[in-house]
């Protein structure tokens, strides 16, 4: 019989790294895995994603956005399988791991340094990358990784962690300030041996005012 499953890839950012969440299987195939499981008669795909996210990894109350069907025939070994993919992007340190039901362990793991996957879970996992650096270029989700106050420094950083290339300095900081959407608090770095660095925020509020204005955000 055709079942139909979800499958997590939660992206992280942390030490200036992107990061994945993963689970060790306890049954077989006994290999580390994205979160998910099969879904249950009574639900409905969201309310399936968020128990699986819970119950293998103990992670809760996290934005995910349905990504793409994976329908391969061979994809599972077991049986026959069509799993329904979702993605999100968080701050690792939000979040306690705790592994239950058929998760022997949850772990977070450098993106570039993934170990072998059971299933097509790397296949996913390549498609919610594409996914998340197309998306960073037309959605500040970046700025939900940050401090309320950071470094613009911090910023570039993170957009070339998620888009992996290098941005021009210069230029992104100009690009970025023209939107109107990042100020600067008037404020500097405290206890720094270097010089102290101005601190920016992100306005939420003034991006939301401009979106319903039309405005477009685009990297």
């Amino acid at each position: 019989m055709m079942r139909v499953a979800v499958d997590i890839v939660l992206f992280g950012y942390a030490e200036q790294q992107l990061h994945l969440l993963l689970i060790r299987r306890k049954y077989a195939p006994i290999a580390w895995a994205l979160p998910g499981g099969f879904v249950l008669e009574e639900e409905d795909l969201d309310t399936a994603v968020a128990r699986e996210l819970l119950e293998e990894a103990g992670v809760a109350d996290v934005y995910l956005e349905q990504l793409y069907t994976f329908g391969a025939v061979a994809r599972d070994p077991r049986r026959r399988v069509i799993s329904v993919a979702y993605y999100g992007l968080v701050k690792p340190e939000k979040f306690t791991l705790s592994a239950t039901t058929d998760s022997a362990e949850a772990k977070w793991f450098r993106f570039d340094s993934l170990p072998e996957l059971a299933f097509d879970h790397a296949d996913i996992i390549r498609v919610a990358h594409q996914r998340l650096r197309a998306k960073v270029t037309y959605q500040p989700v970046g700025f939900e990784l940050l401090p309320d106050k950071f470094l613009f420094s911090d910023l570039q950083r993170l957009y070339e962690t998620l888009l992996g290339r290098e941005l021009d300095r210069r230029n992104f900081r100009k690009k970025i300030l023209s939107f109107g959407i990042v100020e600067e608090t008037g404020e500097k770095q405290q206890n720094v041996a270097h010089r102290a660095g101005s601190l920016f925020r992100f306005n939420k509020g003034q991006y939301e005012q401009m979106v319903k204005s039309g405005f477009y955000f685009e990297l």
